[in-house]
């Protein structure tokens, strides 16, 4: 049972801002969450209905999880200091 996972455009913008190095290594963790869409380490976002969060490094990666869809939906990339701002 593996979910399809889809990154927002705003995320993939904020993604290609990011060092190479940087860039595989979260991608690499954003392929994962298509077979383990809460992985040891990611948190649920309070007061954000059905968002969770999982860090690489100083970053973090904001996605929902649509359980009956199968569907993982990446939201937002970047700097631990910058992504939680609304």
């Amino acid at each position: 049972m593996s979910y399809q996972v889809f990154i927002k455009s705003a995320a993939q913008r904020q993604l290609k801002k990011l060092t190479l190095a940087t860039q595989k290594d979260i991608i690499a963790l954003i392929e994962s969450l298509s077979e383990e869409p809460r992985p040891s380490g990611c948190k649920k976002l309070k007061q954000r209905q059905n968002q969770y969060r999982v860090r690489s490094g100083d970053y973090r990666i904001i996605y929902s999880i649509e359980d009956i869809s199968l569907i993982v939906r990446v939201v937002k990339v970047g700097h631990r200091r910058d992504v939680y701002e609304e």
